[in-house]
């Protein structure tokens, strides 16, 4: 992936350096499901297998956080510590990357926002190492992967995961993981799409009155593969605002990503099993289908997960 004339954004919160992981013992916890995957967390025994996405605290029953009350925002008010940020495009190689990227997304989602008469403000990305404050998100850790924040607006990266992603992913060598890179960031600015079009609510409510963790999972599995295939919008768009900027070998390193991190793969890693009751994002081809779908079609219509009587 060619990145050098990307727009770098400032909406970057760099907590790096931040020795102390900007949050004190405590905060809320990160719960699984029995048996099942949580939400972007790694789950693969002697393998990465990140599965990125919404925090888990937000849907499936996450509504008391996603409005900000509860108990859980005054715990999170309370591990709050003053650390190290440094706010802006960073300098350093995998920093700069992420700016561009960033930079990038928002301008595509700007542009694809005022043709249907919409105002897009991008999300800010908080870049740490091991553990972060996450807001109203709780605590946020390397081990949950990059996730999305709803309330929040932000995505939090512990940017280890893209180093983990070129030595550990299978089909990701050079200019392909840094692709892999900027379709796991669209990814979750697909997640932030979703929230300001009224989506993520919309499934929070649906998931409530579900009635049941299968029906629950299925809706989510739904969230999830819709925003691969706005993470596949981006990629087109982009390549039409600057042709060239997808080289040899850069899709087929995000086909692998995807296939590496399907619910069905990861859980036949962690268990020998695969349980799709269970599934959270989606299956390695469903994901791979999606993300292909916005890549070609590049239309907000053709990546209605909702209404698709096949996933």
């Amino acid at each position: 992936m060619r990145y050098d004339d990307f727009r770098r954004s400032d909406d970057i919160d760099d907590r790096r350096d931040d020795s102390g992981g900007g949050m004190g013992g405590g905060g809320i916890g990160l719960p699984m499901g029995g048996g099942g995957l949580g939400i972007g967390t790694i789950i693969v025994l002697g393998l990465v297998g990140y599965a990125f996405g919404i925090d888990p605290r937000i849907l499936i029953g996450g509504a008391e956080i996603l409005t900000g009350s509860g108990s859980g925002q005054s715990q999170v008010q309370a591990d709050r510590r003053p650390g190290t940020v440094k706010k802006g495009a960073p300098t350093d190689e995998m920093g700069n990357m992420i700016a561009g990227i960033l930079g990038e997304i928002d301008d595509r989602w700007t542009e694809i926002f005022q043709a249907s008469g919409q105002t897009y403000t991008g999300p800010r990305i908080v870049l740490f190492r091991n553990v972060t404050n996450g807001g109203r998100c709780g605590r946020a850790e390397s081990a949950m992967g990059p996730f999305y924040c709803p309330p929040d607006r932000q995505i939090f990266l512990d940017t280890g995961f893209f180093r983990e992603v070129e030595t550990r992913f299978h089909g990701c060598q050079g200019s392909a993981c840094k692709f892999t890179a900027a379709y796991i960031i669209a990814h979750e600015a697909g997640h932030h799409v979703q929230n300001l079009l009224g989506i993520l609510p919309r499934v929070t409510q649906q998931q409530q009155a579900a009635g049941s963790k299968t029906a629950a999972n299925a809706l989510q599995v739904r969230v999830e593969l819709q925003a691969d295939c706005l993470s596949g919008i981006w990629a087109n768009r982009e390549e039409k605002k600057r042709p060239g900027f997808i080289e040899p070998g850069d899709i087929e390193g995000a086909l692998a990503t995807a296939s590496a991190i399907g619910d069905d793969t990861l859980q036949r890693q962690s268990t020998g099993r695969v349980v799709p009751d269970s599934f959270t994002h989606g299956s390695a081809e469903q994901r791979k289908r999606w993300f292909m779908t916005g890549y070609q079609q590049g239309t907000l219509k053709a990546c209605d997960t909702f209404s698709a009587a096949s996933l």
